[in-house]
């Protein structure tokens, strides 16, 4: 079933923020044929240094370096989000081809926006990540003529078991069932970030959580422009997302 598409030695999910992304990176590492290595570039963003199996990267090729090297060892799973904008990535043409597998998950951004901004009022239109994510995107399109995986988030929690089917089959994995499901806790790996993922700390496995944002983000006058300049971005994904 999988000798279609050749295993990636490295693979990642680009995701944009509050995305459910956190949720997909546990049941990565949960399948344990994978290392998982939780949001390095956004790390560097913030941090200035990143390291990741036991190197300090303190710039976004060094960064690449250390990946690389580390999928020369074994499968290695990236999960990252896409709040910054990487040039380092997008000058990099052999990691945006050769290195690596790159997949996307989407979520609707009235849904990213609100959730964001509950965790930081101050946040930027740049950081809600959609314009970033569609770059890189594109730019994997353009130079491998292959329009890579996109995900939504909704499928995942719709139809956990049938979404993640379809991700492995697309990008040449095994499905393991289960790894749908995991214990609750937190990750070494998302430690720097921890405030940002109390819920998949507490979570089983997939699934939609009902919360109340006390945003109206359609009719608030900072946060309707993000929507604005977001949605066009985020609407050219959905229209070529995997169909579960």
């Amino acid at each position: 079933m999988y000798d279609r598409v050749l295993p990636p030695a490295m693979l990642i999910l680009w995701s944009v923020p509050r995305s459910r992304s956190t949720a997909f990176f546990r049941m990565m590492a949960e399948r344990g044929d994978f290392t998982a290595v939780h949001e390095p570039f956004s790390y560097l963003a913030e941090f200035r240094h990143v390291e990741v199996d036991g190197s300090l990267a303190i710039s976004e090729p060094e960064l690449i370096e250390v990946l690389r090297k580390l999928s020369g060892k074994g499968r290695v799973f990236v999960k990252d989000t896409t709040d910054e904008r990487y040039c380092g990535v997008l000058a990099d043409r052999r990691f945006l081809t050769e290195d690596a597998t790159h997949t996307f998950l989407i979520r609707h951004p009235r849904e990213t926006i609100a959730s964001f901004q509950a965790l930081n009022p101050d946040v930027a239109r740049h950081q809600i990540g959609f314009e970033a994510q569609y770059e890189i995107f594109s730019e994997v399109t353009r130079i491998t003529g292959r329009e890579p995986v996109i995900l939504d988030s909704d499928d995942l929690v719709a139809r956990p078991a049938a979404a993640v089917k379809a991700y492995c089959i697309s990008v040449g994995i095994e499905f393991r069932p289960e790894a749908l499901t995991w214990p609750p806790g937190d990750r070494s790996e998302w430690a720097p970030s921890s405030r940002w993922h109390t819920q998949a700390a507490a979570s089983t496995g997939f699934g939609a959580v009902a919360e109340d944002y006390g945003v109206d983000v359609d009719a608030h006058p900072v946060l309707s422009e993000y929507l604005r300049h977001h949605l066009p971005f985020y609407e050219k994904l959905y229209a070529r997302r995997l169909a579960v």
